[in-house]
């Protein structure tokens, strides 16, 4: 192995349960996305490279094009790579070197060889996969130019953060209460009026299942609005593939009618692509270097709980956040739906990735509740910890952010302790027994989850943006900065989601609360 380097933080583990079955046939074509590292190396970043934790003071951006220049793959890492895959007898699909990424196709014995890793079929009570346990290695001379290699191992990698009521497995801790259209939500929340996301595009990401034109169609008619432009952009061989109300069509249908009826005039682009580290890995920069579309804002609603991940993977979605902070692109994700230990069985809390990341604007859940069109109470949604309730907590990935150390962000609820990037940032309705109003196949329902959430602040990020004419961008920094405790939120000091309780200011349930969305906008026109 002397003449091999083995990229860091590639190991990876059978799915819990999982047995190999069978090796992989040796002449499977596979696709697999390398990322390499950036044009600056870490002094070049440290001492001129774009300081995230600035920017949204100025709100000044680089462009896609400037960032590319700036940032993107070198041309002699994107020949190193070529040459690699011809001594290897693969081929290149893609190269981009604004996303800096390169696919390469070839047999899985060819890849097997030239990662150095065995690929075999895998199979669980689940379903089954294509897998490989162990790390992956490159050849010494492309030491620190790869930085991550994805495909190979085709894992289901996120789940759908959305419920539908009466979906709840656990206890019933609410009775079903109301329920609420986008734009009812909206009001509720003050958002700004006099403004509908004209020239703004809001990106989802979607790793399954699909839209009707019809139903967006019945949909907007319903509520008075406008038909939307939604456009469907599939990567990695990603579809727009409707099947039933009962599939991952309610976390798109739910993602499109939420964002477009805040943000009535905005263009709404869905990333298809499918579900493996890969597919969403490429989907989210695909859309964040997109110079066709251009979003300004993007909503994610699928994650994982951060056990989940491999450190490869983590390291290039926070370094794909960056890039998208880096030129003024906001990225709201949902923090999960089953409470502090977000869906493990191993005992211990854990947060979902990626919210998680310092650079994602983490989105928790509320019960809401509303009388004369007001918000007469709202609590943290908890109706089961295990299976229907917001998440959060501390990330034991992440360390605690320099912008957040005022934030009292507590201690790891679990056995290891330490501290670290507290989630969510902020928060919305997410309880299915005070959730939305949506149409999916043909069929009207509330749903609820923390999927709501995101693309709720993706549309307000929309409409700010509208109103600034500069794009809000990375709102971290000033959410625990300059906005703190200024009375911009609905602070939540009620419930818990299991480890971690709500409190006056930021807690690890419902970061700073739901927002006053005209006062939110004033404060930052200020």
């Amino acid at each position: 192995m002397s003449d091999r380097h083995v990229i860091p933080g590639s190991q990876r583990q059978p799915l819990p349960g999982a047995r190999a079955a069978h090796a992989v046939h040796p002449d499977e074509r596979i696709e697999v996305t390398l990322r390499l590292r950036s044009r600056l190396d870490a002094a070049a970043l440290a001492s001129g490279g774009v300081h995230a934790d600035q920017l949204p003071r100025s709100r000044s951006y680089l462009s896609r094009e400037d960032y590319a220049a700036r940032h993107g793959a070198r041309a002699d890492d994107l020949a190193a790579v070529t040459a690699f895959a011809l001594a290897n007898h693969l081929s290149v699909v893609a190269s981009d070197a604004a996303r800096r990424s390169v696919v390469l196709s070839g047999t899985a014995a060819a890849l097997g060889a030239a990662f150095g890793v065995t690929l075999q079929q895998y199979e669980h009570d689940g379903g089954s996969y294509r897998g490989r346990s162990g790390p992956i290695s490159v050849p010494a001379n492309l030491a620190g130019i790869i930085e991550g290699v994805f495909g190979l191992d085709n894992r289901p990698q996120a789940t759908p953060h959305f419920k539908r009521r009466g979906d709840e497995t656990g206890r019933t801790a609410h009775a079903a209460g109301a329920s609420y259209t986008p734009p009812q939500l909206a009001a509720l929340y003050q958002f700004p009026t006099g403004l509908d996301g004209a020239g703004q595009c809001i990106a989802l990401i979607e790793l399954g299942g699909g839209f009707k034109p019809a139903d967006i169609k019945t949909y907007f008619k319903s509520l008075g609005l406008a038909l939307p432009k939604v456009v469907a952009i599939g990567v990695d061989g990603g579809l727009n593939q409707p099947t039933n109300a009962q599939s991952a069509d309610g976390e798109v249908m739910l993602d499109i009618e939420v964002a477009a009826a805040v943000a009535p005039a905005a263009t709404i682009a869905v990333y298809f692509a499918q579900n493996t580290d890969q597919g969403f890995l490429d989907a989210i920069t695909t859309a964040i270097h997109d110079t066709t579309h251009r979003p300004s804002v993007i909503s994610i609603s699928w994650g994982s709980n951060e056990s989940a991940w491999t450190p490869q993977a983590m390291q290039q979605f926070d370094a794909a956040f960056q890039a998208a902070a880096a030129m003024g692109v906001t990225v709201c994700v949902a923090a999960g739906d089953s409470g502090s230990n977000d869906g493990s069985s191993d005992g211990q809390p854990h947060v979902d990735f990626p919210a998680s990341s310092p650079y994602a604007l983490g989105c928790g859940g509320t019960l809401l509740t509303a009388a004369g069109g007001k918000i007469a109470s709202e609590v943290v949604w908890d109706e089961d910890p295990a299976s229907s309730a917001t998440g959060g907590g501390v990330s034991t990935v992440f360390p605690l952010p320099a912008w957040q150390a005022k934030a009292g962000v507590p201690p790891y609820a679990g056995s290891a302790g330490g501290s670290g990037r507290g989630v969510p940032d902020v928060a919305g309705d997410a309880d299915p027994n005070s959730g939305y109003q949506v149409r999916v196949d043909g069929q009207d329902m509330v749903i609820g989850g923390t999927s709501a959430v995101a693309p709720l602040w993706a549309g307000l990020v929309a409409l700010m943006n509208q109103s600034l004419g500069k794009p809000v961008g990375y709102l971290n920094p000033l959410l625990y900065g300059s906005l703190a405790d200024r009375g911009l939120f609905n602070d939540i000091v009620s419930g818990s989601n299991g480890s971690y309780h709500a409190g006056p200011g930021w807690d690890a349930c419902t970061g700073w609360g739901s927002p006053i969305g005209a006062k939110l906008l004033q404060a930052l026109h200020g």
